[in-house]
C-alpha cells in the first residue's frame, strides 16, 4: 500500500520536468514484484465488484501523506484483541489494497504509450540544445575576432558624425526658440493696428511651436507668456466688441468676429456682445440724463454721479426736458442701428458662407460645426431685438415718468409726443413691437396733462365768450381749417419728420423703412420744433374783403344767372324737404328780389367769431394729439364734445333763452335740442357761484370737471330796435355755431377712425344728439328778433277799434294792415341796415321773416278772436283785408309759401260753418286756442243756434283743452 501511495505521489504531483530531470527511465517503469502480481490476480476481475472495494476505502486514507496508516489502524484496535477479527480485517485491507494497486497499474498500463512519446520529446528538446550550445560559442568567438579587426579611430569617425547631425538640429532649435521670445513685440504692434486675427494666428503658431520644444526649460516660461498673451488679446478683443455697440464698423466687426472664429468661440462673442448692448443702452442714457442735470446744475458735483438712473431723471428741468429727451432718443438709436446693422452683416454673412459650402461640400464636420453656430447666432440676434427694446422702452419710461408734464406749453408736449410716437415707430420696425410699455406711461402722462390742459381751455373759452363782443372776424371765402396750423397734419405727407400716426396707412407700407433710411447716416430724431414763422396762415380777408375788386363786385348789378347764388335761382325752398319746385325764373324777377337778397352785402364768406376761430384752433390741438396717441383718443374727442358742448350752450344762453316766448307752445325749440341743453347744463355746467365747503369730496370732484356759465358781455347790446335786437350779433353768434358743427361734421370720419370700437356708440350719439342740433337754435335765436321787430300790440288795438258788423260789403281794407305793412318793410329796410355789417344768409332771412310772418298771421287770428260783433259784411272784410296784406307782403319777401296762411284763411272761413259742420271743424282744428274757437261759438253762431247747442259746443272745446292743461 506505501509503494503505490508513493507511485501516486510521484506520478500527479510532480511537473514533468522535475519527472524528466529527477527520474531515469528506469526508475519510471518499476515493475511490480510476482508477489504484488499475484495478488492482483487473486483479486475478483469484475470492475464494478471491484470499485465497490475501492469506494469502501476510507476517506481518511486519501487525506495528506502526512498521514500516519500504521498509528491510525492502531489507535482503532479494540481494547480486547481477537484473532479472528484481526485476520478478518487485515484481509479486508489486503483486498482493498489489492484494488487500489490493479486500478493504479490499469492506468499506468494505459498511460504509458503517450509517456513513451514524451519522453521521445524531452530527448529531441536535449538534444537541440546541447547544438545551440555549440553555437553560441562559435559566435562568441567570431565576436571576439571582429572585435580585435576594427580600430578605435573609426568608431570615433561614426561618433562624431552623429554628433554634428546632433549639433545642427539643436542650432535650428534655438533658432526657432529666439524667433519665438521676441514674437511679443511683433504681437503688440498687430495689436495696436487693431489686427486681431493675424495677431491671434500668430499666437497660436507660436503656441503650437513651443508645445514641439517643451522639453527645453526656457520653453515653459515662454509657454505660459504666450498664454497670457492669448488672454491680453481676448480681453483687448472683448473691448473691441463692446465699442460695437455705438458705432458699428463693417471692417472692424469683420475682424473682430475673424478673431472669435479663430479663438472657436463664436458663441461666446455674441453672449458678450448682448451683454454689451445692454450695459451700452444703461451707460448711454445714464450718461445723456446726467450731462443735462450737471449743465442745469451750474456745478460738476460728484453727487449726481452716485445716484440711481431713476432718481436722476427727477432733477430734469422743464426747460431742459426736450432737449435731452431728444438726445436721449439719438443715442438709443444709434445703439438700435447698430444692432440692426449687426444682424445684416451676420446675414449676408451667412449667405456667403451658405454659398462657399454648396460650391465645395468635402470637409462636412466642419460644415455642421459652422452651421450650428451660424443658427445658434441667429437666434441669439432674433431673441436679443426684443430683450434691446424692452430696455430702452424702461429706459424711456423712467424718464418719462420721471417729471411731471402737466403744466408744460401745448407745442412742447405735442413735441414730446412726437418724439415718443417716433421712437414707437422706430420700435415696430427694430422688432415688431407695439411698445405696450411705452404707450402706457405716454398715456398716463397724456391723460395728466390733457385733464389739466383741457380744464384750462374750458376756462379760457369762458373767458373768451364773456368777453366777446360778437363781431364778425374777417375771414376768406375760400377758409378751410385745412389752411390752419393746427390741421396741417392732416395734410401733410409721410417724412422723417412727421410721425407715423399722421401717416396715412398707404404711406407707411409703401415707403422705406427708418432703418433703411438712415442705415448710412442721419438721425431720425434730429428734427427741430415747427417754426411758427415758416407756417404762415393766408386766412383772413383784407377788411372784411379778400380784394379790392370783389369788394366793388359785391353791389354790382348782375346780368347773368351765374352771378346768382343757386339758392336765389328757387321760389322757395320748403325747410323740411329743402326742395324747390323746378320752375323757370325770369332775369326781372332775379332783379326784383334783390331787395331781400342779403347773401350780396358781403362776399360770401365763412361767419365766424375770434372765439369761434379759437375753439377749432383747439380741436385741431386736441386731435394733433389723439392722432400721435391713439389709446386716449376717447378722452380726447369727449373733452371736444364739451368745448362744442359749452359754445352751444352760451350761444342759448345768451342769444335764445326766453321764457316768455317758449311758452307759446309753438315748438321753437324741438325737444331734441331741449334734451341736448339739460344734459350739458347737468354734465357741464356748474351752477353754483361759491363753493360749498360742507359739500362733500367727491361733490366737489365733479364740480372740478365742471364750468361757470357764461355771462354776456355788457357791451353786446340786444335791447335796441334799431339795431333789431342785436340782430347783428345774433347772426353772428348763431352761424358761427353752424360753422363750428359743419367743421365737427367734417372731421366726423377722421375721429370715427380713431375712436375705440367700444367708444363708438359715444360719438355717434354725440352728432346725432349735439351737433345736429346746431341749426335748431336758429329757431329760438331769432324768434325773439321777430317777435320785438313789429308791433304786434298795437296791431291788436288797431284791430279792436274796427267796426265788424257792417252792413255793406266793403271795397277798402282796414288801416290796420295799412299799419302792419309798414311795419315790414321798416323791418326790411333795418334788415337790409344790419346786413351792411353782416352778411345773412338764406336760412337766417328766411327763418326770421317766416317768424315775423306766422307771428303776424297768429296777430290777425288773434285779433279776429277778440271781435265782439261780427255780421257776413265784416267777414268778408277780414278776408280783404287778409288777401290785401298777403298781396303787398309777397312783394317783401320771396318765402313761398306764406307762413300760416291757411291758419288765417281757414278760421275766417270758420265763421261760414254750421252747427253740425263746426262741431267736427272744432274737433279738427286743435292748432287754435281755446279763446279762438269760443269766439267763433259764441259770436258766428250764436244767433242761429240755441243755448244747449251752443253749450254742447263749449264743452267740446273744454274738452280739447283740457289736456292741454
Amino acid at each position: 500500500m506505501q509503494k503505490i501511495k508513493s507511485l501516486m505521489t510521484r506520478q500527479g504531483l510532480r511537473s514533468p520536468q522535475e519527472s524528466v530531470n529527477d527520474l531515469s527511465p528506469i526508475e519510471s517503469f518499476r515493475i511490480p514484484t510476482k508477489e504484488e502480481l499475484r495478488e492482483l490476480h487473486e483479486e475478483p476481475t469484475d470492475p464494478q465488484a471491484q470499485q465497490e472495494i475501492i469506494n469502501s476505502i476510507e476517506e481518511v486514507y486519501f487525506s495528506n501523506d502526512s498521514f500516519d496508516i500504521v498509528k491510525y489502524e492502531l489507535e482503532r484496535l479494540p481494547p480486547v484483541l481477537s484473532l479472528q477479527e484481526l485476520e478478518e480485517y487485515r484481509d479486508k485491507l489486503k483486498q482493498q489494497q489489492a484494488a487500489v494497486s490493479k486500478k493504479v497499474a490499469d492506468l499506468i498500463l494505459e498511460k504509458q504509450p503517450a509517456y513513451v512519446e514524451e519522453l521521445e520529446r524531452v530527448t529531441s528538446l536535449q538534444t537541440g540544445l546541447q547544438l545551440a550550445a555549440v553555437i553560441c560559442t562559435n559566435g562568441r568567438r567570431h565576436l571576439n575576432i571582429a572585435k580585435e579587426g576594427f580600430t578605435q579611430t573609426s568608431l570615433g569617425l561614426l561618433a562624431n558624425q552623429r554628433k554634428r547631425q546632433l549639433l545642427i538640429g539643436l542650432l535650428k532649435s534655438l533658432r526657432t526658440i529666439k524667433t519665438l521670445q521676441r514674437t511679443d513685440v511683433r504681437l503688440s504692434e498687430m495689436l495696436e493696428e487693431e489686427d486681431y486675427p493675424g495677431a491671434i494666428q500668430l499666437c497660436l503658431e507660436c503656441q503650437k511651436a513651443a508645445s514641439t520644444f517643451k522639453h527645453y526649460s526656457c520653453i515653459s516660461e515662454l509657454n505660459s507668456k504666450l498664454q497670457d498673451t492669448l488672454e491680453q488679446i481676448e480681453e483687448q478683443l472683448d473691448v473691441a466688441l463692446s465699442k460695437i455697440c455705438k458705432n458699428f464698423d463693417i471692417n472692424h466687426y469683420t475682424k473682430v468676429q475673424q478673431a472669435y472664429r479663430l479663438l472657436g468661440k463664436t458663441q461666446t462673442a455674441m453672449d458678450q456682445l448682448h451683454m454689451h448692448f445692454t450695459q451700452a443702452i444703461h451707460n448711454t442714457v445714464f450718461q445723456v440724463v446726467l450731462g443735462y442735470v450737471e449743465l442745469c446744475a451750474g456745478n460738476t458735483d460728484t453727487k449726481f454721479q452716485k445716484l440711481q438712473y431713476k432718481d436722476l431723471c427727477t432733477h430734469i428741468t422743464s426747460d431742459s426736458y426736450i432737449p435731452c429727451l431728444a438726445d436721449l432718443c439719438k443715442a438709443l438709436w444709434e445703439v438700435m442701428l447698430s444692432y440692426y446693422r449687426t444682424m445684416q452683416w451676420h446675414e449676408n454673412h451667412d449667405q456667403d458662407e451658405a454659398a462657399v459650402v454648396s460650391s465645395d461640400g468635402n470637409n462636412v464636420i466642419g460644415t455642421e460645426e459652422n452651421s450650428f453656430d451660424r443658427n445658434y447666432v441667429k437666434k441669439k440676434l432674433e431673441h436679443g431685438l426684443s430683450r434691446i427694446w424692452q430696455d430702452v422702452q424702461l429706459k424711456v419710461k423712467t424718464y418719462l415718468l420721471g417729471t411731471d408734464l402737466s403744466n408744460f406749453k401745448y407745442d412742447d408736449f405735442i413735441f414730446v409726443l412726437d418724439i415718443i410716437s417716433r421712437l414707437m415707430q422706430v420700435g415696430e420696425e427694430f422688432c415688431g413691437s407695439k411698445s405696450e410699455v411705452l404707450q402706457e406711461s405716454i398715456r398716463k402722462q397724456s391723460v395728466n396733462y390733457f385733464k389739466t390742459y383741457h380744464r384750462t381751455r374750458l376756462e379760457e373759452l369762458r373767458m373768451f365768450l364773456e368777453n366777446e363782443t360778437w363781431e364778425l372776424c374777417p375771414v376768406k371765402s375760400s377758409f378751410s381749417i385745412l389752411q390752419l396750423h393746427e390741421f396741417k397734419f392732416m395734410e401733410q405727407s409721410r417724412s422723417p419728420s412727421v410721425s407715423p400716426s399722421k401717416q396715412p396707412a398707404s404711406a407707411i407700407s409703401s415707403s422705406v423703412t427708418l432703418f433703411e433710411q438712415y442705415c448710412n447716416g442721419g438721425n431720425p430724431f434730429e428734427i427741430q420744433a415747427d417754426s411758427k414763422e415758416d407756417e404762415t396762415e393766408d386766412v383772413l380777408a383784407s377788411n372784411g374783403y379778400e380784394s379790392d375788386e370783389q369788394e366793388k363786385s359785391a353791389y354790382q348789378e348782375y346780368d347773368s344767372d351765374s352771378d346768382v347764388p343757386e339758392e336765389l335761382k328757387r321760389d322757395y325752398v320748403d325747410e323740411q324737404t329743402g326742395d324747390a319746385p323746378i320752375k323757370s325764373v325770369s332775369r326781372e324777377t332775379l332783379r326784383s328780389r334783390k331787395r331781400s337778397d342779403y347773401n350780396l352785402s358781403k362776399v360770401n364768406a365763412p361767419i365766424l367769431t375770434n372765439t369761434t376761430l379759437n375753439v377749432i384752433r383747439l380741436v385741431g390741438k386736441y386731435m394733433q394729439m389723439m392722432n400721435i396717441l391713439k389709446p386716449i383718443a376717447f378722452d380726447v374727442i369727449h373733452f371736444m364734445s364739451q368745448l362744442f358742448d359749452y359754445y352751444l350752450y352760451a350761444v342759448y344762453t345768451f342769444f335764445g333763452r326766453n321764457d316768455t316766448f317758449e311758452s307759446t307752445g309753438l315748438g321753437l325749440s324741438s325737444s331734441r335740442l331741449r334734451t341736448t341743453l339739460n344734459r350739458i347744463q347737468e354734465s357741464l355746467i356748474d351752477l353754483e357761484v361759491s363753493a360749498d365747503p360742507s359739500g362733500t369730496l367727491t361733490a366737489a370732484e365733479e364740480r372740478k370737471e365742471k364750468v361757470p356759465s357764461p355771462h354776456l358781455s355788457h357791451l353786446v347790446v340786444l335791447t335796441s330796435g334799431n339795431s333789431l335786437y342785436g340782430l347783428a350779433e345774433r347772426v353772428v353768434a348763431t352761424e358761427s355755431l353752424v360753422f363750428l358743427a359743419e367743421q365737427f361734421e367734417f372731421l366726423q370720419p377722421h375721429l370715427d377712425a380713431v375712436m375705440p370700437a367700444a367708444k363708438k356708440p359715444f360719438l355717434q350719439q354725440f352728432y346725432s344728439q349735439t351737433v345736429s342740433t346746431a341749426s335748431e337754435l336758429r329757431k329760438p335765436v331769432y324768434w325773439i328778433v321777430a317777435a320785438k321787430a313789429i308791433d304786434y300790440e298795437q296791431m291788436l288795438l288797431l284791430m279792436a277799434n274796427v267796426k265788424w258788423d257792417v252792413k255793406e260789403i266793403m271795397s277798402q281794407h282796414n288801416v290796420y294792415v295799412d299799419a302792419l305793412l309798414k311795419e315790414f318793410e321798416e323791418f326790411n329796410r333795418r334788415l337790409n341796415d344790419v346786413s351792411k355789417r353782416v352778411r345773412i344768409p338764406l336760412p337766417v332771412s328766411n327763418i326770421l321773416w317766416e317768424h315775423c310772418i306766422r307771428l303776424a298771421n297768429r296777430t290777425l287770428v288773434e285779433g279776429y278772436a277778440n271781435v265782439k260783433k261780427c255780421s257776413n259784411e265784416g267777414r268778408a272784410l277780414m278776408q280783404l283785408d287778409f288777401q290785401q296784406f298777403l298781396m303787398k307782403l309777397e312783394k317783401l319777401t320771396d318765402i313761398r309759401p306764406i307762413p300760416d296762411k291757411e291758419f288765417v284763411e281757414t278760421y275766417i272761413k270758420a265763421y261760414y260753418l254750421t252747427e253740425n259742420d263746426m262741431e267736427c271743424w272744432i274737433k279738427e282744428h286743435r292748432e287754435y286756442s281755446t279763446k279762438q274757437l269760443t269766439n267763433l261759438v259764441n259770436i258766428c253762431l250764436g244767433t242761429y243756434i240755441n243755448k244747449k247747442a251752443r253749450q254742447k259746443l263749449l264743452a267740446t272745446i273744454d274738452d280739447i283743452d283740457r289736456p292741454k292743461r
